[in-house]
């Protein structure tokens, strides 16, 4: 028996039956008779599954690699493969293509999750969508642990996938360095995630924020509300690069001011109030990671100089939307505004 997989109960029993599935980190995940990977996000299935061939041959180097696609799968093939080898190597079978499933493959791994076998680890890939649901819900019923590869959408989710990045290799970055880089190379996971292994291969000590620049400053995205995240930090000449580059890019003003009203109407939700994170935003119907933002940010601001970019965001609203002949002229002039407040000036 495969000592990096658990022992598995008789289908029958009792206790099978009230199995829950677990969710598990992809940084985490043990070797199990099934693991599910849920999600789209192509890179953290990679890495999930580079962690359990590891783990895997680790403890059994000759642990024998199977790769199935689901939506060409030979019926039998399962069965066939997941049977013990004459030479009683442990198998490490990876079905992708899940969401496109044929019901072969339906069919016979719903009754393979019945009896796993106990020399192998079969490793699911269902990337999203209706198809297969059925197989879904029998994989947690049986308890087998889900991986969730789900696309960081969030800036915060990226910028503790790179601390985690540099914490995992030992090293240290700073926290501006770890903005700067999710700024320039933010949109792919794979690409972030390379950046990462070059920065740390290609230096020495924390990684700093002059560092990331001089690799990716002529990378960074210029979206609407990085635009406004340099606006309210201060950083008033970045925050007007950023935006003639988004505007010389094809971005309207209506969303670049629509994105800095909602960054400094945040900021004034939160300026004048005392309490936790977590309550505030309860009362505020925001996320706490918003709350958080939005207090930092207020730290920068007066009563007063929060009054005149709220009403300078006022006149960029009325202008963009019809009200003056130059919006250009009326987005610069709010970030400009926005900017110089929120640095004291």
């Amino acid at each position: 028996m495969n000592p990096a997989v658990p022992s598995k109960r008789s289908s029958g029993s009792k206790s099978s039956a009230s199995k829950s599935s677990a969710t598990v980190s992809w940084r985490e995940v043990e070797p199990a008779p099934v693991v599910l990977l849920a999600g789209p996000e192509d890179y953290l299935a990679s890495r999930a599954r580079d962690r359990l061939r590891g783990l895997l041959r680790e403890k059994q180097p000759d642990t024998e690699l199977v790769h199935f696609d689901a939506s060409t799968y030979v019926s039998g093939e399962l069965t066939l493969q997941s049977s013990p080898s004459l030479f009683g190597e442990a198998k490490l079978i990876e079905a992708v293509n899940l969401a496109s499933m044929n019901e072969d493959f339906l069919t016979e791994t719903l009754a393979y999750l019945k009896d796993p076998s106990p020399d192998a680890v079969l490793v699911l890939h269902h990337a999203g969508g209706n198809r297969g649901k059925k197989l879904l819900d029998a994989v947690k019923a049986a308890g087998a642990p889900v991986v969730e590869c789900q696309p960081f959408k969030k800036d915060a989710e990226k910028l503790d996938f790179v601390t985690s990045e540099f914490r995992t290799a030992r090293r240290r970055i700073d926290p501006g360095a770890a903005r700067a880089l999710v700024n320039a190379v933010g949109s792919s996971l794979s690409e972030l995630a390379a950046s990462c292994q070059q920065l740390i291969s290609d230096s020495t000590g924390e990684v700093t924020e002059e560092l990331v620049e001089r690799y990716y400053g002529g990378r960074v995205e210029a979206t609407a509300f990085k635009v406004a995240d340099a606006a309210l930090a201060g950083r008033a000449a970045q925050a007007l690069s950023m935006l003639r580059h988004a505007l010389d890019t094809g971005v309207d003003p209506v969303p670049l001011v629509g994105a800095l009203a909602m960054k400094v109407r945040a900021v004034a939700r939160v300026a004048n109030l005392r309490g936790s994170s977590a309550s505030m935003a309860k009362d505020l119907s925001m996320a706490p990671w918003q709350v958080d933002q939005a207090r930092r940010d207020a730290q920068r601001f007066t009563s007063e100089s929060l009054i005149e970019a709220v009403q300078a965001l006022a006149e960029a609203d009325a202008q963009v939307k019809g009200a003056g002949r130059d919006p250009v002229y009326a987005v610069e002039r709010a970030v400009t505004v926005i900017a110089l407040a929120a640095s004291g000036r």
